[in-house]
């Protein structure tokens, strides 16, 4: 998603609407004696739960529950039908047509029509909506140019033939336009509930949704409760009745109350408390695949670093297993390539140079890189490195200055918050080498290349240019055969392994516990376990 850390540049409620009365909450042990309530750690509170104004994981963990796009996501990680039960596409792949389910219902009782969809879309797309994440969909046409008010929300490529149909144009073929689909972005809201209450339309006993769940009640800073919702399709084969979302930003005292009993699952665990933790909880801690990648990105436009040598050998010097297992605690993976592997629409990735080498064979390769750029023990390279402050972000600069130094480069430290570093970055700040971080919005190496192109500048923060690159991503964006596609960005990403303007270093992992009771989480490489394939012993 599309903030520092937070999906991006690193990837709200109620449920007493008009025509659904839910009883009331019950207390704790009554209620568990009868129905167990699942208690599910979540990294936050939502700053809101309008699909259209998130931009959070934790979000996007409730809405999940709340709402249902036409396509969502079971609990592998697979795109399903959601409120659309099929869809054709065109021969082109530029018009997509999605039969909506018949029996598909607000939690109030009202149907769900296509005109939901054609409002919701025109909604998030619409510039006063002020939508953070608006930018996901811009592959539908004329999405960027409604978002920027060039042109109104009624010209976009969105149309409801009739009451049960979908249609959705795009401006040229994206192989993972479904999956865009399945985000909170293009989640619907109940037009006549948004319509009355406006901005409060999301809090508990207004809102409207058209998912699994309902919303019940929001506790801040304690929890957000749901309970099924009675006019879902499939009410009656959802195991869980209710579910509270606790905020666990304090993740070590989340454990301890995941330890007393009082939470079922935490979606995040402290990285420095891996190993101790295997060894109390065992089976229950779970590392699985991520979507996210941590980098060293490079000042291209500033000497010695435009020297493509200097990048090689900083990259050939640095101990990825070490980093990953002894500061990160295996939460995060060696990253040998750009792109994290298990992507959609991909073909296996190019590694990087020297990956089957040994750490001496490696070192003396970025010695000999060096003295051919010039630097040597009369002429030591010396460099400065730009971080935000966290534990493991201090643990792994010290590693890093550790490892350079074996190859004869001095380093030297600028650590700041999370928000002064990424800004300063984005600003066009000067800077030698930045710590970078990306969680991406779907699973696609386009995602994680487009970060590099020429003109990208709040991300591409070393205004690294290659026409080759940029021509391969402008072909793969018109490809319309996706194993071509596919190609192209292979050899797209083979360009930045061999340049570096940013040095892969770790790939990100999920990492969670998960009581012995509760039961269908799997890990996958889209972190997704909708509530409704969960079940818990009694």
């Amino acid at each position: 998603m599309a903030r520092p850390d937070r999906r991006r540049w690193l990837r709200g409620g109620a449920a007493f609407a008009a025509g659904l009365v839910l009883p009331p909450l019950a207390a704790g042990p009554a209620r568990a004696a009868d129905a167990p309530v699942y208690r599910r750690g979540n990294d936050a509170d939502p700053e809101t739960l309008d699909p259209h104004k998130t931009s959070t994981v934790a979000e996007a963990h409730i809405l999940r529950d709340l709402y249902e796009g036409l396509l969502t996501y079971d609990n592998r990680g697979a795109i399903i039908p959601g409120a659309a039960a099929r869809w054709s596409v065109s021969d082109d792949r530029l018009t997509y047509r999605f039969a909506l389910r018949p029996d598909g219902r607000w939690s109030n009782g009202d149907p769900v029509t296509a005109e939901d969809f054609l409002y919701s879309l025109r909604r998030i797309l619409d510039p006063k909506t002020a939508a953070k994440y608006a930018e996901v969909l811009f592959p539908i046409r004329g999405a960027a140019a409604v978002n920027t008010g060039e042109a109104p929300p009624e010209t976009l490529g969105v149309s409801a033939p009739d009451p049960g149909t979908v249609e959705i144009g795009l401006a040229e073929p994206v192989p993972y336009f479904l999956e865009l689909l399945t985000h909170q972005t293009a989640l619907p809201v109940h037009r006549p509930t948004l319509a009355r209450w406006g901005d409060g339309f999301t809090r508990p006993g207004r809102a409207v949704t058209n998912g699994p769940y309902a919303l019940v009640d929001w506790v801040p800073n304690d929890r957000i409760t749901l309970r099924k919702n009675p006019h879902f399709r499939d009410a009656g084969a959802i195991p869980i009745e209710q579910v509270d979302f606790v905020p666990t930003p304090d993740l070590a005292a989340a454990v301890r109350r995941y330890a007393a009993g009082e939470i079922d699952s935490l979606a995040d665990l402290p990285a420095d408390q891996i190993a101790s933790l295997r060894a109390r909880f065992g089976a229950q801690v779970r590392l699985g695949p991520g979507l996210g990648l941590l980098a060293i990105g490079v000042n291209t436009r500033k000497k010695p670093f435009d020297d493509a040598r200097v990048r090689r050998a900083l990259s050939l010097a640095i101990d990825r297993e070490f980093l990953s297992a002894a500061v990160w605690g295996e939460t995060m993976a060696p990253a040998y390539s750009f792109c994290p592997p298990g992507l959609d629409n991909a073909l296996l990735s190019p590694l990087l140079p020297g990956r089957e080498d040994g750490p001496i064979d490696r070192e003396e390769q970025a010695l000999r890189l060096l003295r051919e750029a010039g630097f040597g023990p009369e002429n030591p390279l010396r460099v400065e490195y730009r971080f935000n402050v966290t534990d493991n972000n201090r643990n792994t600069a010290i590693a890093l200055a550790d490892v350079w130094r074996g190859i004869g480069v001095t380093t030297r430290f600028v650590a700041t918050d999370a928000k002064t570093h990424f800004a300063y970055l984005r600003d066009g700040g000067d800077f030698d080498l930045a710590r970078m971080s990306w969680i991406a919005d779907y699973s696609d190496p386009q995602n994680f290349l487009f970060l590099l192109r020429t003109g990208n500048d709040g991300f591409n923060a070393g205004h690294w240019s290659n026409p080759r690159f940029d021509g391969l991503l402008t072909a793969a964006a018109q490809e319309r055969d996706v194993a071509s596609r596919a190609r192209m960005l292979f050899d797209a990403e083979a360009i930045v392994l061999d340049e570096l303007p940013w040095i892969p270093v770790l790939h990100y992992r999920s990492k969670a516990l998960i009581s012995p009771r509760l039961h269908g989480v799997h890990e996958n490489i889209r972190n997704a376990a909708p509530t409704r394939y969960l079940w818990l012993d009694p």
